[in-house]
């Protein structure tokens, strides 16, 4: 059994690393497009100083906002190139998108918000609109810079200020910034010798083109019933939207290196009774003992 799991371990460990991907730049930029965006902002460039810049509108982001705010922090900026809150649960919308953590685990803030999730394991839309929740709870989006991309950022010792770049010509003094940006953000396309010349629709499944497939995250695909649709990978994300591509499509090729460890998935509606039950610190309580049994603490 362990030489099975050694030469399975081996085929994925590579020399090249993050070589073995193809940079999303040139042609290959239309990657990283954002097809959630119905029309893109238009402001004129910022010239101005803030007490903290978060870099970043997910989880991260929204965590450090909300503390601010409770400490009484009013000027600051959150810079997200996204067009809202929400992070890595903006991006993947593809169907069948779903945390594998539990969510009264995984969704932070529950507390302080005042919002129990539906289940145990989120989909990605309840997770959207959570964090947009957040965002509304803490005002975040009073100080928010959405469709932005940070370019630059240095310290300025005669100011003593940080000063923060951005693509639309922002130029923010800040005291304090925190880096919020995490590594979801952009799309990784593997080096297939070809890959460039493929001419047929091709896209993410982080910026699914639902204009394409038709549905949406729950389903019903209705355009690819007479394609012929390639999925390249099997990690968790392509684990959740297979199915919905195997339903619709005419014919689906899976081409998979080796494959992921599967599990009944065992969700479940949350239980009123027992969401009403919670005492104060419910929250904080089952997060340390969630990190205690992933990371081997002893249990009496």
């Amino acid at each position: 059994m362990r030489e099975r799991y050694r030469v399975e371990r081996d085929k994925r460990l590579r020399v090249d690393g993050n070589d073995q991907y193809v940079e999303v730049v040139g042609a290959f930029e239309r990657y990283t497009d954002d097809p959630y965006i119905e029309s893109g902002i238009d402001r004129p460039p910022l010239d101005e100083e803030v007490d903290v810049v978060v870099i970043g509108g997910g989880f991260g982001g929204l965590q450090m906002g909300a503390r601010l705010r409770e400490a009484g922090v009013e000027n600051l900026r959150i810079i997200e190139k996204g067009g809202d809150f929400g992070g890595t649960w903006y991006w993947n919308r593809y169907p069948g998108a779903q945390c594998d953590i539990e969510s009264y685990v995984y969704l932070p803030l529950l507390e302080e918000v005042g919002y129990i999730p539906r289940e145990k394991y989120s989909y990605a839309r309840e997770i959207l609109d959570y964090s947009q929740q957040i965002g509304r709870h803490y005002r975040l989006y009073d100080g928010a810079l959405f469709q932005t991309e940070v370019t630059d950022m240095f310290w300025d010792d005669h100011q003593s200020r940080w000063i923060v770049e951005t693509g639309r010509g922002d130029s923010l003094r800040a005291r304090f910034v925190a880096m919020a940006n995490g590594p979801l953000n952009r799309p990784k396309l593997p080096g297939i010798a070809g890959i460039g010349e493929f001419k047929g629709h091709s896209f993410h499944t982080s910026r699914w083109d639902y204009g394409y497939t038709g549905g949406g995250p729950d389903g019903n695909l209705d355009r690819l019933g007479d394609k012929r649709v390639a999925i390249i990978g099997t990690g968790a994300s392509a684990i959740q939207c297979v199915p919905f591509l195997g339903e619709a499509a005419e014919r689906l090729y899976v081409f998979q290196r080796t494959p992921s460890s599967v599990d009944v998935r065992g969700n479940r509606l949350t239980d009123p009774m027992w969401a009403a039950g919670l005492e104060p610190g419910w929250q904080k309580r089952r997060m340390e003992n969630f990190n205690g049994l992933v990371s081997g603490v002893p249990q009496s």
